[in-house]
């Protein structure tokens, strides 16, 4: 399957719009956004893959061999998946992101965006009763996850 990737954050419109207090699960530090991984799977929505510094399940990506994996459980964080189909959602700034897991990232691009729209889609199949997971594995998977604010963009209904 071929991707298109950008290193990005989200907008401060896309946190007026989804803000912490109704949005638990989606990720913000004290006021400021997080750096995420921009797929682009050519479904109608983008999939954005926070960087997190500290992971402490297995659901995601993590760097092995950089600066901050020696002293963290550092990766990029498919739990915290956000879909965006507002570009005005994407913030315009360059984000900083190390350099050496800059080139992990692009190193294992094929592998980390196949696995992130797997991990939605996996949800999606859930949650639409194609492939229904077990409860433990659900819970496991998907208990803390973001995707299940966004129904409306996966196109599930209540």
């Amino acid at each position: 399957m071929d991707y298109d990737v950008e290193i990005r954050k989200l907008s401060p419109a896309f946190y007026a719009a989804y803000p912490n207090s109704a949005y638990p699960e989606i990720l913000e530090k004290e006021g400021r956004p997080y750096t995420c991984l921009l797929i682009d799977t050519h479904e109608d929505y983008l999939i954005c893959v926070p960087f997190r510094s500290n992971m402490s399940h297995r659901e995601g990506f993590r760097f092995k061999n950089t600066r901050r994996s020696a002293r963290t459980r550092s990766g990029l964080d498919y739990k915290k998946i956000v879909l965006i189909r507002d570009s005005a959602y994407i913030d315009s700034g360059n984000p900083v992101v190390d350099s050496d897991e800059y080139r992990t990232v692009i190193t294992n691009i094929a592998k980390i965006a196949s696995k992130a729209a797997a991990y939605v889609e996996k949800y999606r199949n859930h949650v639409s009763g194609i492939s229904v997971l077990s409860l433990r594995e659900f819970q496991r998977k998907y208990g803390t996850s973001t995707l299940p604010y966004f129904h409306d963009i996966l196109g599930i209904t209540p």
